[in-house]
């Protein structure tokens, strides 16, 4: 994944080298994976987010698009979080390719990155709840999606609890993963100007996510 400003700097080489630093950093972070997340609860206005139907019931109004606001600093949304807790999900890499396809393991275990603008979900804006692909533990809401134009499915912020922040070995961005199983979906990009009310860009893979619409 890389910052919208410099998306220019893609070229036919890029996803080689994404992988390149992918296997790179699964190898470096390994030892990281084991560290708690900021919050262990996932549930909203009292709701365990295992009660799908009610969640998006619940909805709040949602952000149907985003501008880019040079200049204007927008304050982070706070979420207070319940009672509900995230169920960890461990198995070992030879369980993890018995249950995903060879692209979902690419991306979800060894910290690839699929190609810009080929998601599923990238343009992607029915209504419903986005789940980790490898174990289904709910991460997004359909409400917090907007269209950043940088090529990957964009959320302004995930469930309480569900997405944990690791910073790569380099320093120079933020890695998120399902706090429950580990699993990568992309990464984190704050106070880029665009109008939501985080002004954060969690910047996932279309192919470590599953779609449950609202009416399921």
């Amino acid at each position: 994944m890389a910052a919208v400003g410099s998306k220019l700097l893609l070229s036919a080489k890029a996803p080689t080298s994404a992988l390149v630093i992918g296997k790179h950093n699964h190898k470096l972070i390994r030892h990281s994976t084991s560290l708690p997340s900021r919050s262990s609860s996932v549930s909203i206005s009292g709701l365990s987010v295992g009660s799908r139907s009610d969640l998006l019931k619940r909805r709040g109004q949602g952000f149907a698009g985003a501008r880019r606001v040079p200049g204007v600093a927008v304050a982070m949304a706070s979420s207070e979080a319940g009672g509900g807790s995230i169920s960890r999900v461990q198995k070992s890499e030879e369980e993890w390719r018995t249950i995903l396809n060879p692209e979902q393991f690419r991306i979800l275990r060894e910290k690839g990155t699929e190609w810009a603008g080929t998601g599923k979900y990238n343009k992607f804006k029915e209504e419903g709840l986005y789940e980790c692909a490898g174990c289904g533990t709910p991460l997004y809401k359909s409400v917090t999606k907007f269209d950043s134009g940088c090529g990957w499915p964009a959320f302004y912020e995930g469930l309480p609890g569900a997405i944990t922040e690791t910073a790569d070995p380099d320093g120079r961005r933020i890695e998120i993963t399902c706090t429950a199983c580990g699993g990568h979906l992309g990464h984190v990009f704050k106070g880029e100007g665009f109008a939501t009310p985080t002004n954060e860009r969690h910047c996932v893979n279309s192919i470590s996510l599953k779609f449950t619409p609202a009416n399921n």
